[in-house]
């Protein structure tokens, strides 16, 4: 087919599908179709270049014609549906309903056990994200010389004096001392909240994870306080009895101190990612309070006793909905976080 028959197509073409439009709803695309830069007519002026050079004047004014006609068409049919204005909308129509969000999957556990807590009479509590050294470490018994430090790297601001700076806090055990300052004896507390630690990430280890520090402070407090309320919150978080093992652990802030593992929910034991391979994941690391952090409260520890605990928020979600890798919770992805 010669480029004169093609170029007396595309002008017949695009003036039936212009004649053939009821409104403006195709109006833009017909447009594209025809006078884009990728367009019908724009490859048929690109066409030219390719035709004998007697033939050129002849055929690209019949190109600059059709394109004249075609141009002439589209400004007719917008001027006649308003300049490719929408029809009007029929408000009579039913709307379109707004995407409604959901609570994240750690904050969806966080408000569980806030109301757990709460029936067994325990305040809730905040703290600071940004802390000081000494309610960070000096408080809870881990001086400056202390080697547990080496175990919460973390991320340092300016600020602060030299023996006291400023950094993100590497767990929830600030506000114990915090909260007996503020509270006094006796006292029962949980504390919520984002924490951070400047570490290499994998499926079971991130920057930033949460935690929810449990703290109760009163007269005659003993492990079997403690064991007692580990087993109901387990238990009315997870609906079922869960496996667990409760073993020596080392923290400067308590004394005795415990791991609390429980049995890998994501593998049923037999060893995944999240679980190192070991069947357990530590979740509940826990202990009587130290006399001395009792003392930086305020309180006398020869009067008062008692125990507190650092749930991991995360690796709990990560149990109760089977998430095999912390990463995620953190990953901002839509496909991952409409699961839940």
């Amino acid at each position: 087919m010669s480029l004169k028959e093609e170029l007396e197509q595309l002008r017949q073409r695009a003036l039936h599908e212009l004649k053939g439009l009821k409104d403006s709803s195709g109006l833009a695309e017909l447009e594209v179709k025809y006078l884009g830069r990728k367009g019908e007519l724009a490859r048929g002026l690109k066409a030219l270049q390719d035709v004998v050079a007697e033939e050129r004047p002849r055929l690209g004014e019949l190109a600059n014609q059709v394109k004249r006609e075609v141009e002439e068409a589209f400004a007719t049919i917008k001027q006649k549906f308003g300049n490719g204005t929408p029809a009007p909308i029929d408000v009579t129509l039913p709307g379109i309903p707004p995407l409604r969000g959901h609570l994240h999957p750690v904050l969806a556990v966080q408000r569980e056990l806030e109301e757990l807590f709460r029936s067994m009479g325990f305040m809730v509590l905040d703290g600071p994200e940004l802390e000081s050294e000494f309610y960070n470490f000096e408080a809870l018994n881990i001086p400056a010389w202390h080697p547990a430090r080496d175990t919460q790297d973390t991320f340092y601001v300016k600020g602060g004096e030299p023996k006291n700076r400023w950094l993100l806090r590497t767990h929830t055990s600030p506000v114990q001392v915090r909260a007996l300052q503020d509270y006094g004896a006796p006292i029962r507390a949980i504390v919520p909240g984002r924490v951070f630690r400047y570490e290499a990430t994998d499926a079971s280890h991130e920057t930033t994870f949460w935690q929810m520090e449990g703290l109760v402070v009163d007269k005659d407090i003993s492990v079997s306080h403690l064991i007692a309320t580990m087993k109901a919150l387990l238990t009315g978080i997870f609906k079922r009895e869960v496996e667990v093992r409760l073993r020596p652990g080392y923290f400067p802030f308590v004394e005795p101190g415990f791991e609390l593992d429980i049995k890998c929910l994501v593998c049923g034991g037999t060893g995944c990612s999240v679980c190192k391979h070991s069947g357990w994941v530590e979740l509940l690391p826990c202990g009587l309070v130290h006399p001395k952090v009792l003392e930086y409260g305020g309180v006398n520890p020869k009067e008062y006793s008692g125990f507190a605990f650092g749930l991991g928020l995360s690796r709990l979600a990560m149990m109760r909905y089977k998430i095999d890798d912390i990463r995620l919770l953190l990953s901002g992805d839509l496909r991952f976080l409409e699961q839940f």
